[in-house]
């Protein structure tokens, strides 16, 4: 889509409040990305380009937090980094400051803006095909999480609070029970009896964390595959997004990383005997993450499957307490889509318990193998 000759110039103008040297060649809209407007900025005479970001604000209400988060976490990588590899800003992120100085810049509409180093010679996937690509995800987040292991998880915001505790999702479900403002709450009561039955077992990780079990490490919270940057080899380049990066437990990257990848079908699949597991995936995934993620006490490893039951059930709980808001929330393309989504995140949690000695042993297997 071209961009007016009106915004090109506001564009301009919000690319001119950086620390960028050079005149502008062209801006044009770069990627997918459903949370902020990007734009790929190229400067006449450079080989270098750069990402531009209006940053959602409605989502992320704490800029200042957010970009405070991306800094202390790219700067931490790259001293580690420093050591390991060759053009370390190839393997991390770099923020572009702006001429004052400040990691963002606010505009006269109260917009929010901020410059990366674009990656180039990179891809990305958004369905992971093979076992190579489930590989290096893993390896891409097991590495992630090695090198933040360092950095005291203390000093990063909150930047969306509660986003997985599941005390907290199982509490607005209830509210919406009892509101129940689109009188829908009849129609779910199957789903309600399942979701109660597992309640308890679902806060494994959350109880191992009360009783101090489990270590506060800094974790990325959206560990979806089109997340991580390829070379042209299918190796490990970068992992990007760090938007919601915050302090969690190492099962809820584990965990969601898993849902995106082990479901053979669509995440809203109204057929629901085509949501099967697709072990091979998890496998590979598996051994590239412990491969890596070798900092993790005991009690990590064993919260690690509780996490794989976990995220999908968590999704599963959001999605309904959507559908019973009136779908506030999520985007829908027809009336009952927040329950086709539901349905198929449940169904995602029944077969990942059908095989959760299967899983847990391809988990031991691979422990065993690096020892």
């Amino acid at each position: 889509m071209n961009l007016t000759n009106n915004v090109l110039l506001e564009l301009k103008d919000v690319v001119s409040q950086f620390d960028i040297n050079g005149e502008i060649e062209s801006i044009d809209k770069f990627g997918s990305g459903h949370i902020n407007d990007t734009f790929k900025v190229r400067i006449i005479n450079s080989e270098t380009a750069f990402l531009l970001q209006k940053i959602n604000h409605h989502i992320f209400p704490d800029i200042d937090g957010l970009m405070k988060n991306i800094q202390l976490v790219t700067d931490h990588l790259k001293s580690v980094l420093a050591s390991m590899v060759n053009e370390v800003e190839k393997h991390t992120l770099t923020i572009i400051p702006c001429k004052n100085g400040l990691r963002y810049y606010k505009d006269p509409n109260g917009n929010y803006w901020r410059i990366f180093i674009l990656l180039d010679n990179v891809k990305s996937y958004d369905i992971v095909e093979t076992f190579q690509q489930a590989f290096s995800g893993g390896r891409a987040f097991g590495q992630f999480q090695k090198q933040l292991s360092t950095l005291d998880a203390r000093q990063i915001v909150e930047v969306l609070p509660n986003f997985h505790n599941i005390d907290f999702r199982m509490k607005n479900l209830r509210t919406a029970i009892v509101n129940n403002p689109v009188n829908r709450v009849h129609e779910v009561e199957d789903i309600l009896a399942y979701i109660y039955s597992r309640e308890h077992r679902m806060r494994t990780v959350l109880r191992m964390a009360e009783e101090e079990e489990l270590p506060l490490r800094i974790t990325h919270n959206d560990t979806k595959f089109n997340n991580v940057l390829l070379d042209e080899n299918d190796e490990v380049q970068c992992v990007i997004d760090l938007d919601t990066v915050m302090p969690g437990y190492v099962a809820y990257d584990f965990g969601d990383a898993i849902r995106t990848i082990i479901n053979s079908a669509a995440e809203d699949e109204k057929e629901l005997s085509k949501i099967v597991l697709n072990i091979p995936l998890f496998e590979a995934y598996t051994q590239g993450y412990l491969l890596e993620a070798d900092f993790m006490t005991e009690k990590e490893v064993e919260s690690l499957f509780y996490g794989v039951l976990l995220l999908p059930f968590m999704q599963a709980v959001r999605f309904l307490t959507d559908y019973l808001e009136g779908d506030q929330y999520y985007k829908i393309h027809y009336i009952d889509h927040n329950l086709v989504r539901t349905r198929a995140q449940i169904k995602l949690v029944q077969e990942l318990e059908k095989h959760e000695e299967e899983l847990k042993g391809i988990l031991r297997n691979n422990l065993s193998l690096k020892k």
